[in-house]
């Protein structure tokens, strides 16, 4: 728990607080289970309860993460229907714009936005990747006309090949193919710049391996310098647990900065460990993840207080699940006298993880966003498998969702 300065410009239920005579700092719980889950109900919790002790088991994991993408794909009777009504129901918005947009519904009724994101894998082909863009198009605009999403997110790796993403990385001539493919590319995005621009709607990409990670630098900032002009319509992605990301984030926002363009980024502290790890002994390459958590730890801690130091040309999103980030992200705002809703910032997670810090940080005032994936079962189970991956293995995110359930259901039984 910390204590915040109030500002009497936030939301109402902090204005409410403001107008107290001597104005009292306002007490953050971000372990508050009542705030974070008062929007599900008994039957739900436990379920969310039994899905995440399974998840916490990590044979149970791996053959849940092994098994039922194969399962679904073979047809398997009432595969579909098991994912729909566990995994996919905690995990994903819905299986349409239309469904996912009951859910921003949902969020917004509690002060939280919502960063749309279109979960199918891509498959590998120009055809796929324009059906990937015309999707994310679709989401564009549906989201201009819906205060509740002011994101849409992406991934490169979906409007090109992985093939044609690490050759670019490499700096090595392209053939004539590849330089047809990578126009191309670089087409899609500044047709979804163009469009999230005329919809007053941000774009998120998405940061993917190092191998990759150079190409999409490259084209994101080239479209930054073309689009970011007074405020910021696409952002990169910062993965702070790679020891060179805390630079690359300077050297970009000095890059637009002398161009006048505002910097859009994205802070997380990364998704790839294990893979980025394996490959790099495998090649006998140097890895490219910091030695210790603590160093991860630093250098996002680090970038949060140079997005806020830099807020004059630099928009940022705090896209973490550790508390402890939030906390000092807080008390650096209240240093600044930044105000808790200011449009620069956001914090992030994802739909069905870190309830406590979206729902308690939203009471408080602050801006705050899901991440809501949605699509078809069948396509959104590769998304599933990667995000239960990702989340299971960081920061013990697995244990803390059981724990903030477990917490409110007994303090309901004793209600």
């Amino acid at each position: 728990m910390t204590s915040i300065p109030v500002d009497p410009q936030e939301s109402s239920s902090v204005r409410a607080a403001a107008r107290e005579p001597e104005l009292a700092p306002l007490e953050i719980d971000l372990d508050d289970s009542r705030v974070a889950l008062s929007h599900r109900g008994d039957a739900e919790l436990r379920l969310a309860r039994t899905l995440f002790r399974a998840l916490n088991m990590p044979l149970v994991a791996r053959l849940g993460t092994a098994l039922g993408p194969l399962a679904v794909r073979w047809g398997l009777p009432f595969a579909e229907r098991i994912v729909l009504a566990t995994v996919y129901r905690q995990f994903v918005g819905g299986r349409s714009l239309l469904e996912a947009g009951d859910t921003v519904a949902q969020l917004r009724e509690r002060d939280v936005l919502s960063v749309l994101d279109y979960g199918a894998e891509g498959k590998d082909d120009e055809t796929a990747y324009n059906q990937v863009m015309a999707e994310c198009i679709r989401a564009l605009e549906y989201a201009a006309d819906n205060p509740g999403i002011p994101v849409v997110s992406t991934k490169l790796s979906g409007l090109a090949s992985n093939a044609l993403l690490e050759t670019v990385s490499t700096g090595r001539p392209l053939t004539a193919d590849q330089d047809a493919a990578y126009r191309a590319l670089s087409r899609r995005v500044e047709s979804l710049c163009h469009v999230a621009r005329q919809s007053g709607v941000q774009l998120y990409v998405d940061a993917e391996e190092s191998w990759l990670q150079p190409a999409i630098d490259k084209v994101v900032l080239s479209a930054s310098l073309r689009y970011n002009r007074g405020r910021a319509v696409i952002f990169n992605t910062y993965q702070l647990y790679r020891h060179d990301r805390l630079a690359a984030l300077y050297g970009h926002h000095a890059q637009c900065r002398s161009r006048a363009v505002v910097l859009g980024a994205k802070l997380v502290r990364g998704a790839y460990l294990e893979k980025e790890r394996e490959r790099a002994a495998e090649l006998g390459l140097p890895s490219p993840i910091h030695a210790s958590k603590a160093a991860t730890d630093r250098d996002f801690d680090l970038a949060v207080a140079y997005c806020l130091d830099h807020l004059a040309d630099l928009e940022f999103v705090n896209a973490s699940h550790n508390q402890q980030s939030a906390l000092a992200m807080l008390e650096a705002m209240a240093e600044r006298e930044i105000a808790r809703g200011d449009r620069r910032t956001l914090f992030c997670q994802l739909y069905g993880m870190s309830d406590s810090l979206t729902f308690n940080l939203a009471e408080a005032g602050y801006r705050v966003a899901k991440y809501v994936p949605y699509g078809p079962v069948r396509e959104v189970v590769p998304y599933l498998v990667r995000r239960a991956r990702e989340n299971s293995s960081v920061d013990g995110e697995m244990s803390r969702e059981l724990r903030l359930i477990e917490r409110e259901l007994t303090r309901r039984q004793a209600a």
